[in-house]
C-alpha cells in the first residue's frame, strides 16, 4: 500500500495539482504584501503612467493610441510574468530532484514538507512574528520592457518571503513526485496563477479599480483563507490524507490511469 501511495502522489491526477498549484499563485498575488503594489509594478514594467493607461481606456482617445498601450502593456506584463516564472520553475525543479535523491525517505520527506507548510500556514496568518518581513532588493533595472523580465525575476527572489508560504505547498507536491516535468508544469501554473491576474488588471485597468480597492479592503480574508488552505494541504501531507484523497479521486473519477497493483 504504501508503494501504491507514492506511486499515485507522484503521477495521480496532474489536474488537481495543477488547481492547487494555481489557486496557491492567486493567493500569492492576492495577499497584502504583494496587492497594494499591482499598480506601482504595472507603471515600471510597461513604462506608463496611471493616466496613460487611463487614457487607453477613455472614450477619447483614438484607435491608435488605444491599441499602442495596450499592446506596451500586454508585453510588459508578459515580460515580468516570464521573469518570476523562470525563478520559479528553476526553483521547483531543484526541489523536486532533492526529493528524487530522498525517495527512499519518502513518509519522512511528507512529514518534514508537511509540518513546513503549516508552519509557514500559521505564519501566513500573521501568528508567527518574522514570517511576513518582506525583503526587497532595492537596485532595480532601467523600468520598460527590457528591463520588466529582469524585474520580474527580482521580483520572484526579493518576495520570496512573502509567496514563500504558499510557494512552499506547491513545492511539496513537487517534492512527492520527484518529477522534474511534473515539477515545470506546477511552477508554471503557479507563476499563471499569480500572473493572469496581473495581466487583466493592466489590460481593463479602469474598469478593474473598483474590483482593485474592493480586494484591498478585504485582504485580510484572503490571506485567512490563505493561511487555512495552506495548513491544511501540510496536515494532509503529514497525515497521508493527500494520498487517500488522490486514491479516493482515482477510483471514482476516471483520470485516464490505473491504480497499480
Amino acid at each position: 500500500m504504501g508503494d501504491e501511495f507514492a506511486s499515485i502522489a507522484g503521477s495521480g491526477p496532474l489536474v488537481l495539482a495543477i488547481a492547487v498549484a494555481a489557486l496557491a499563485g492567486l493567493v500569492s498575488i492576492l495577499s497584502p504584501c504583494v496587492l497594494p503594489l499591482m499598480p506601482g509594478y504595472l507603471s515600471y514594467v510597461t513604462g506608463l503612467a496611471g493616466s496613460d493607461l487611463d487614457a487607453r481606456e477613455s472614450a477619447e482617445g483614438s484607435v491608435a493610441v488605444k491599441t499602442r498601450v495596450s499592446g506596451r502593456v500586454l508585453a510588459g506584463t508578459g515580460l515580468f510574468v516570464l521573469g518570476f516564472a523562470v525563478v520559479f520553475t528553476l526553483l521547483l525543479t531543484l526541489v523536486a530532484n532533492i526529493g528524487f535523491a530522498l525517495k527512499t525517505h519518502q513518509d519522512a520527506l511528507n512529514i518534514a514538507l508537511g509540518v513546513l507548510v503549516i508552519v509557514l500556514g500559521f505564519g501566513y496568518l500573521g501568528w508567527i512574528p518574522g514570517l511576513q518581513r518582506e525583503v526587497r532588493i532595492s537596485k532595480l533595472p532601467a523600468a520598460g520592457l527590457v528591463g520588466a523580465p529582469i524585474f520580474g525575476a527580482i521580483f520572484a527572489l526579493s518576495w520570496l518571503p512573502c509567496t514563500g508560504p504558499t510557494l512552499a505547498a506547491v513545492a511539496a507536491l513537487a517534492t512527492t513526485s520527484g518529477q522534474t516535468s511534473r515539477a515545470v508544469t506546477l511552477a508554471l501554473a503557479y507563476s499563471l496563477g499569480l500572473g493572469i491576474p496581473f495581466v487583466v488588471f493592466g489590460l481593463f485597468f479602469r474598469k478593474l479599480l473598483g474590483v482593485f480597492r474592493a480586494i484591498r479592503r478585504n485582504s485580510r480574508w484572503v490571506t485567512r483563507i490563505g493561511g487555512v488552505l495552506l495548513i491544511l494541504v501540510g496536515v494532509a501531507l503529514v497525515t497521508g490524507g493527500w494520498n487517500h484523497f488522490l486514491v479516493w479521486l482515482l477510483t471514482t473519477f476516471n483520470f485516464g490511469q490505473e491504480l497499480p497493483l
